[in-house]
């Protein structure tokens, strides 16, 4: 696994950054939440995976504050997200499935717009360092038009760190994108985690899990039906056999060699 590390997750008994205890939700009589437990430590980045219809986005919906849950309890940063939904606004960002910038732009106004939509001191400041963070420097003075999905990707996820959040929420963050985007995307959560950002990300891949993720939680039918780090889950099944077989490369390692966005680290 290519995965650079990401700084240790919070001391032993420290609270975590998101704690999800009991969440139920259901629409029109059907139930999608049926008890759902989730902890995610603070410096760590857990995949949340899942099926179509798992009830992830719904999940993400209610601890973003966009959706009230019928029962249960949900706090980011220590703040719930019932009684607290402004401080947890403050302390969340959430990055939907496709890039939510302004393409008339250039990628320096974005982050500038946002910077001053958000009330944050030194706007200019701020949008060059994470210019420079995230390696859009060569692009921002580009209209975002003419940028390719992962620079418009990479570019929605260093506007969600505006205003420094302390829990950064990627919904499914690579739907879409060809395998060269979807590298670079990785590339940029990597950093986000060597950054000590903690990061709650859905996903439907279960590479990109692989490539990420400290923790896995696998959602189905409404509840966590499994969660722990990848040698644990692993750990869940018969001891791997040891067999001699040609390992020949797959069409997406073909496609990054040929086109240059090779897998190496950010």
């Amino acid at each position: 696994m290519s995965r650079a590390p990401a700084p240790a997750p919070g001391p032993p008994g420290a609270d975590p950054a998101v704690r999800v205890r009991g969440l139920t939700k259901a629409y029109d009589g059907r139930q999608v939440l049926r008890g759902v437990d989730l902890d995610v430590a603070r410096g760590s980045v857990l995949a949340l995976l899942g099926s179509n219809g798992a009830g992830k986005t719904t999940v993400v919906r209610i601890l973003s504050t966009l959706l009230r849950p019928d029962a249960g309890t949900v706090s980011v940063d220590g703040f719930d997200t019932a009684s607290q939904a402004a401080r947890v606004r403050a302390s969340i960002s959430l990055t939907g499935q496709f890039a939510a910038v302004d393409t008339v732009l250039t990628a320096r106004e974005n982050l500038v717009l946002v910077a001053r939509l958000r009330h944050v001191r030194r706007s200019r400041a701020v949008a060059e360092d994470l210019l420079a963070r995230f390696g859009l420097t060569d692009v921002a003075d580009r209209r975002v038009s003419t940028s390719s999905g992962g620079t418009r990707r990479r570019l929605d996820i260093a506007m969600s760190l505006v205003a420094d959040p302390s829990v950064v929420v990627l919904d499914e963050p690579t739907t879409g994108l060809d395998p060269q985007a979807r590298h670079e995307v990785w590339r940029t959560v990597r950093q986000l985690a060597r950054h000590g950002t903690t990061v709650l990300l859905t996903t439907q891949h279960l590479q990109e899990a692989e490539e990420l993720a400290d923790r896995v939680a696998v959602l189905h039918e409404g509840r966590i039906v499994v969660e722990g780090t990848l040698d644990e889950l692993r750990g869940l099944l018969p001891p791997a056999r040891v067999e001699h077989v040609e390992v020949r490369p797959s069409l997406e390692d073909v496609f990054l060699a040929v086109v240059g966005g090779g897998r190496g680290t950010a």
